[in-house]
């Protein structure tokens, strides 16, 4: 089974439920799935939440998803209810209202960054997205704080417009020849790495990126820059939050 497959939020971020078969149950409460759509804590984006229903109707809270020595572990609420076992069938319904504001904030960490990477010719350094505030982190010299709400207005005239998100998974050679920016992040991939997640922003920007996004930029509807904050030499920090 390839990635896109366990891992159905790879090409499809709007699924809301799927069905899935218990492999392994750990504890009573760590479960792993055959598949999932929940996305696990990584890179700076938060884990999904959500519930399973058993084949009796039984429901289990997803209180927490993370990915551990590549798979992806499900802790749920169990309480007085019989857990789960291994080849029991399941339903997975991801918390849509949590997952789709992540995804809002997430498209538009990337829209962000890239005014600031090519204004300033800084290094995009991190990231944490939350469901009120995000952050997104820089390396620069030069902090011109008046020029930000520039580059805020920027934003959202771009996510005014619009312009449309494509996901892919690329072979790694393939990924670097069509996406010549990513050269010298894919020197940092492990050989164990065959195929990278590209998330492109038409006319925008081209990101490897594991994360949700939105088909169109459009419905992030605004963001609106909250602090700036100086975290010491050259590490620079912003937040902004979604205009609703």
């Amino acid at each position: 089974m390839s990635d896109a497959e366990k891992n159905l939020y790879l090409l499809d971020c709007y699924m809301k439920e799927f069905e899935a078969t218990v492999e392994s149950v750990k504890e009573d409460k760590f479960v792993v799935l055959d598949k999932t759509a929940f996305y696990p804590n990584a890179g700076g984006q938060p884990y999904d939440t959500g519930k399973f229903i058993a084949e009796d109707g039984t429901e289990y809270n997803v209180v927490f998803v993370g990915k551990f020595g590549g798979v992806i572990s499900h802790e749920i609420e169990v309480g007085d209810k019989p857990g789960l076992k291994p080849s029991d069938k399941i339903k997975g319904v991801i918390d849509w209202d949590r997952r789709y504001r992540l995804m809002r904030m997430h498209t538009a960490a990337h829209v962000i960054s890239i005014i600031i990477e090519k204004d300033c010719d800084a290094l995009i350094t991190g990231n944490q997205l939350g469901l009120d505030k995000s952050r997104i982190d820089f390396n620069l010299e030069d902090f011109d704080r008046d020029k930000f709400a520039g580059y805020m207005d920027e934003a959202n005239e771009i996510i005014k417009k619009g312009a449309k998100v494509t996901l892919s998974l690329l072979p790694k050679e393939e990924a670097v020849q069509k996406y010549e920016r990513l050269t010298n992040l894919a020197k940092g991939f492990s050989d164990e790495i065959k195929e990278i997640r590209i998330v492109e922003i038409e006319g925008v920007t081209a990101e490897a990126c594991g994360g949700t996004h939105l088909k169109d930029i459009s419905e992030i509807k605004g963001v609106k820059l909250v602090k700036l904050d100086n975290k010491g030499k050259n590490n620079r920090r912003l937040y902004y939050e979604l205009v609703d």
